[in-house]
């Protein structure tokens, strides 16, 4: 039986979310005070946030060579920490980072041209290259990066000081590109712009943002191609049609090119500007109703999470390309799984759980969240990961990867996309936990705290305690001025098996629909409800297809994905053996990073003797120990050493 009709939902503003939670407090409050901070202080000392003034026509003739050469990129950086430090001041104001931000905001806004055009490298460095290579330049990125700035500032501080100058380079954009005589064809080598006007259109409510997205999202991939047509303008040989390697699959695949997104099945190429794209043509399907482009987002988000996703939630599967390869390619040991990845797959969930109501994303988003992005900065908040791997020994990644995939966090990067996108997903960390429409109230993520959710003229206020993602029990309280009917979705996690409701302190058997346990009745305030999830030890095995796990198991507790590290297990943790029929128990460490859950139990390891061959007849011999398993999401806090998910089990 098909599930009735579901009435798209909205994510309740971060704004009205207040985070009080054992577990996500403690990393919001490092974000706050340690990280955005941090952030800043890289990108002054960079020259990030002065290179806007390199663009000013009286800098005594302009930029030259031995000046400081903006990369292509670094608008969206300066972009993101204004967007980061918009929500940190929503939540927690402070008069220093306000300062801030006003002070950057009118640097960039001083560097706007006269006809719109706002980009320090094109402005300062290549004025004759803007518009000229849409392919690898990043112009088009960079000015999504700086539209979601100003709509995050403008939607936390009620001003228009960035907002007006992004709304009048979006008009600017559109009057280059589009279908009618005199216009360019062209759409982004790198993705962003299109997730950004939609963001835009539901911030100001003028159609023709979503419609600039459409036309972006529609023209991708047409024929004759548009990154052929500008190639050929710049006299390139066909060789040079794309920098990284071609045999992976189609021409202009790297770049989701390769066709029209319509007729796209597979997730292809560059994993970030693949997952921006699916986010920006969710947000298009859903504001426009188009059925069409939300089933290709179902497809591809079905080939993402079911044949190339790792077990952390981390995609893209290479450092050559930092891309998609095939099907069930998920090595372990040179996954590249990209921070930025993570992010953007947590933002494209969080699209097409609103249009479809459908726990499954939900699933996929706390997978991520709890996993594949936390594991991209430390604890401490100064060191972040690019790639996330799910084995490391620390001797080897030199020789397999080039160096790009290092076995413990760095300070920064020359190309430091990851640590601003990190500090904005935690600072509006809130957008992810409910969902309302005019019939009720949907809670996806377990984190204490309340929400004040608008049921159509009814203000709602829900409140959780939790210890989750430790413990299963939620206890539920509603508030409200009069007894109000309406339902509340509260979701039934994938891991979970055995889920238990009670109201008001008595057992209820609850409807399921798209994976949430259904609660139609007429509220009162001070009704509680209690959800109750088993949270077991569980093994979890991959698909036979997954070459690099295959006879070997992976540990779970509820959204929580396990690991070895060497810190605990000793060396060679890859001759580590865990016995089918070994007990495994899960304990409460309120000292060990930060207060997590562990699990130990039984193993054997084969050791043989060092003097012995390379090869030998001998597998060596078993001898007993024991193994205790962190969460992925923290490892790499402590000593650097080795680390693995996936066990040899026998």
């Amino acid at each position: 039986m098909s599930s009735p009709a579901f009435t798209p939902m909205n994510a309740v503003p971060f704004t009205r979310v207040v985070i009080d939670d054992q577990f996500w407090s403690p990393r919001q409050k490092t974000n706050r005070k340690v990280t955005i901070p941090y952030v800043q202080s890289m990108s002054e000392k960079t020259g990030r946030f002065d290179s806007f003034e390199l663009t000013k026509a009286d800098l005594e003739g302009g930029w030259k060579f031995g000046m400081p050469n903006p990369p292509i990129y670094w608008d969206s950086d300066v972009a993101k920490w204004i967007e980061a430090a918009s929500y940190s001041l929503a939540t927690h104001p402070d008069v220093e980072l306000a300062a801030k931000v006003d002070e950057v905001i009118a640097l960039v806004a001083a560097s706007q041209q006269d006809d719109g055009y706002l980009n320090v490298h094109f402005t300062a460095v290549d004025p004759d290259g803007r518009w000229t290579n849409l392919r690898d330049l990043h112009e088009l990125y960079c000015a999504g990066h700086l539209i979601e700035a100003a709509v995050a500032h403008f939607e936390t501080t009620g001003k228009r000081t960035l907002l007006d100058p992004m709304i009048r380079y979006t008009d600017y954009i559109a009057s280059m590109f589009g279908h009618q005589p005199g216009k360019r064809r062209g759409y982004p080598g790198h993705e962003e712009i299109e997730l950004a006007l939609v963001r835009l259109w539901k911030t100001t409510g003028e159609r023709r943002f979503l419609d600039l997205a459409s036309y972006f999202i529609d023209e991708r991939g047409q024929a004759p191609h548009y990154f052929d047509i500008e190639s050929d303008e710049r006299n390139e040989d066909e060789k040079n049609v794309d920098e990284w390697p071609h045999t992976m699959g189609q021409r202009h695949d790297v770049k989701q090119a390769h066709l029209p997104v319509r007729e796209q099945k597979t997730a292809e190429g560059h994993s970030v500007r693949a997952m921006y794209l699916y986010d920006g043509m969710a947000g298009v399907a859903a504001g426009t109703g188009d059925e069409g482009l939300m089933t290709a987002c179902r497809t591809l988000w079905d080939n993402v999470t079911n044949r190339r996703m790792y077990i952390t939630g981390g995609v893209g599967s290479t450092s050559e390309g930092e891309r998609f390869t095939i099907d069930h390619d998920l090595p372990s040991d040179t996954a590249y799984a990209e921070t930025c990845a993570s992010i953007g797959l947590v933002n494209w969930a969080t699209q097409m759980l609103q249009a479809q109501g459908d726990s499954r994303y939900a699933d996929e988003l706390e997978r991520v969240l709890y996993n594949g992005f936390l594991s991209g900065v430390s604890l401490a908040g100064d060191t972040f990961f690019y790639a996330n791997p799910l084995e490391v020994d620390p001797k080897a990644p030199y020789f397999r990867t080039r160096e790009r995939i290092k076995p413990f966090r760095q300070g920064w990067f020359d190309t430091a996309c990851c640590p601003p996108n990190v500090i904005r997903t935690l600072a509006a960390l809130g957008r992810y936990l409910y969902s309302e429409n005019s019939e009720g109230v949907a809670v996806h993520l377990y984190v204490s705290g309340e929400v004040t959710a608008h049921v159509g003229d009814t203000v709602v206020t829900i409140k959780q305690e939790t210890r989750y993602p430790w413990d299963g029990d939620v206890a539920i309280t509603v508030e409200l001025g009069s007894t109000a009917e309406f339902d509340l979705r509260l979701r039934i996690p994938g891991w979970c098996n055995d889920a238990k409701l009670e109201i008001n302190g008595s057992p209820v058997e609850h409807q399921t629909e798209r994976g949430y346990a259904l609660l139609h009745r007429v509220w009162q305030a001070g009704d509680t409800v209690a959800l109750r999830m088993a949270m077991p030890v569980e093994r979890i095995y991959s698909d036979r297809r997954v070459r690099s796990s295959t006879g070997k198991v992976a540990l779970g507790r509820g959204p929580i994905i396990y690991c070895l590290e060497e810190v605990d297990n000793n060396s060679g943790l890859n001759a580590v053996v865990l016995p089918r029929d070994a007990e495994l128990n899960s304990d409460f460490e309120e000292s060990l990073l930060g207060g997590v859950a562990t699990i130990s139990g039984s193993a054997k390891k084969i050791v043989r003797d060092a003097g012995e061959s390379l090869y030998s007849t001998n597998l060596g011999t078993l001898i007993a120990t024991t193994v205790k398993a962190v969460p992925y999401g923290l490892w790499g806090n402590r000593e650097q050493g080795e680390m693995l998910i996936w066990i040899n089990e026998a």
